[in-house]
């Protein structure tokens, strides 16, 4: 056999086939796909005096569970350690958990009219933070949901969330909750299952007036070490939009997912 048909059939086997279709399943929130993403994010210049930054490793597992033939609920977690220092005037340095967002959708097993995907259930805030610098020690409840629609190579779709204070604070002078989350997506992955994304992920805090808009544009790829599938993912961000004391010009995230294929 030449080297010319070595590579085709190659390019044909099973398991290249396999890869692509998990990475494209990746883009898709509601898949169902067990996946343990760990999420390394760098943001510099926070403060009043831009001298401040943060370093976030947000670990977010999905989970789904079969309710039925027809049904699926997707359980999305993301749980954030940061460490961040000078985020303000004689702030120091802080190191430990923020509160986790806990995300649950309500999806069909199988794509409805022209193609479209969607899902929608509750979003929770967990007060998790180990310091008040860290997140808002209240509870927060809320609807969530997502829509999109893959074709092809492409994905392209639209998740959001809004969160509310629910019951009381954790800790005195602790500030209501009232935020809305917006994150429109785009990806296209290739036959060789490497995929490039750009999404926006918005954030408008009513309590407090403040827009937050980070733009990324991402590259990931999916490899097998054995017979574990991985995928590796960089991205750079720009902020478009953000409040005086938030991160400001660029920011970097990179990390890997680890995926679970039934």
């Amino acid at each position: 056999m030449s080297v010319a048909m070595v590579l085709l059939a190659n390019c044909l086997s099973p398991a290249f086939g396999q890869d692509a279709d998990l990475a494209k399943k990746l883009n898709n929130p509601v898949a169902a796909l067990i996946s343990v993403p760990f999420q390394f994010n760098y943001d510099g210049r926070i403060g009043p005096g831009d001298n401040g930054g943060r370093a976030t490793l947000n670990i977010q597992p999905v989970i789904p569970f079969h309710l039925s033939p027809e049904w699926n609920l997707i359980s999305r977690t993301v749980l954030p350690v940061i460490s961040q220092w000078d985020i303000a005037p004689g702030s120091g340095r802080q190191f430990g958990l923020s509160d986790t967002t806990q995300s649950f959708f309500l999806s069909p097993q199988a794509p409805g009219p022209g193609g479209i995907i969607w899902g929608i259930g509750p979003v929770f805030r967990l007060p998790t933070a180990t310091d008040q610098l860290l997140g808002e020690s209240r509870w927060g409840v809320g609807p969530t949901a997502v829509l999109l629609k893959q074709e092809g190579p492409w994905t392209i779709g639209i998740l959001a969330n809004q969160v509310w204070s629910a019951g009381g604070a954790t800790r005195s002078g602790a500030h209501p909750v009232n935020a809305t989350f917006v994150q429109p997506f785009i990806s296209y992955t290739t036959h060789d299952a490497w995929t490039f994304s750009l999404n926006t992920e918005t954030t408008y805090d009513w309590a407090n007036e403040k827009l937050t808009v980070p733009i990324n544009a991402q590259v990931s790829k999916l490899i097998r070490i054995g017979k574990q599938p991985i995928s590796l993912f960089v991205a750079g961000r720009y902020y478009a939009f953000s409040p005086v004391s938030g991160p400001k010009g660029f920011g970097a995230r990179a990390g890997l997912t680890f995926l679970f294929p039934e």
